[in-house]
């Protein structure tokens, strides 16, 4: 949610929820049920992919990332619920409140950014198999997750720098990264161009790639190979489009629309919002 750096207007629909008690506990319920899964299940994953999976493909590598991400949202996740559940008031300051909204965010975007380098991958080694030396392929994908994380770091770079913390008086608590001020950016074209960025450079364009390689691959597989062999790339394909569609989505078009509303006609759809963060969350126990 945006708004003045000094005082703004908080819609009764935003403030009622700050006061929804059985909201509060069902976006914590929900957090606890993916905190717990993604610990156990991502961490037994880390174990496997490194002590256990010889040798080291692109797309085992590609996978460790993805993982890493994962876990590194399982962490910052408890700290995000003890915020719900204290109704909404951040207690920890607001360099951590920077540091666990960097971390969230981080992981939405890494995970789709790897999704897309893993579909990558399979098409340059299904449908473009000389495309490639396969002897550099390791290097490329080592350097590609690098580049990922730089990327995503410096777009996401303004919730590094930028106080996300925000009082409300009238009900007595301090809010992280639920109403943002319009000062975090020095005009609306910095917002236009944070927002794009976001939405656009690291979700809809590795969405599109991600969706071309695995169409690409599929249509390769039905004309050269078995049907055992098709049925499994069809099956990969579906699961990782909906993750896409039902996880991420959501998110990042209403963190579009919430921002748009809130920047020129100071709306929300603020309840909306923060159910598809719990969506989003999804992907830490799907991948």
């Amino acid at each position: 949610m945006t708004g003045n750096s000094s005082r703004t207007h908080l819609d009764n629909a935003t403030l009622s929820l700050f006061q929804n008690v059985n909201t509060s506990i069902a976006i914590s319920s929900i957090y606890m049920i993916v905190t717990g899964i993604n610990l156990v299940g991502n961490g037994l994953s880390m174990w496997l992919l490194l002590f256990r999976t010889t040798p080291k493909t692109p797309s085992i590598i590609f996978m460790i990332n993805l993982t890493l991400t994962d876990l590194a949202l399982g962490t910052a996740l408890p700290f995000q619920i003890s915020y719900q559940l204290h109704g909404y008031n951040w207690t920890l300051g607001s360099r951590m409140c920077s540091f666990l909204t960097l971390v969230f965010y981080t992981n939405m975007y890494c995970s789709i950014l790897t999704m897309m380098a893993i579909g990558i991958d399979r098409y340059l080694g299904i449908v473009k198999p000389m495309s490639f030396r396969r002897n550099k392929r390791k290097a490329v994908a080592i350097f590609s997750c690098f580049l990922m994380w730089s990327l995503v770091l410096s777009i996401l770079y303004p919730l590094m720098t930028t106080d996300l913390t925000f009082e409300i008086p009238e009900l007595r608590i301090t809010t992280c990264f639920d109403v943002l001020k319009k000062a975090m950016l020095p005009s609306v074209a910095s917002w236009s161009a944070f927002l794009f960025s976001l939405v656009f450079a690291l979700f809809l364009f590795p969405f599109c790639v991600t969706t071309f390689c695995y169409v690409s691959v599929i249509r390769k597989l039905a004309r050269d190979s078995k049907t055992a062999q098709k049925k499994r790339a069809i099956r990969l394909a579906v699961v990782v489009l909906l993750v896409f569609v039902l996880c991420f989505a959501p998110n990042n078009i209403l963190l579009l629309v919430h921002s748009v509303l809130r920047l020129f006609f100071d709306k929300s759809v603020y309840m909306a919002y923060k159910l598809s963060l719990c969506l989003s969350c999804l992907n830490s126990c799907l991948d």
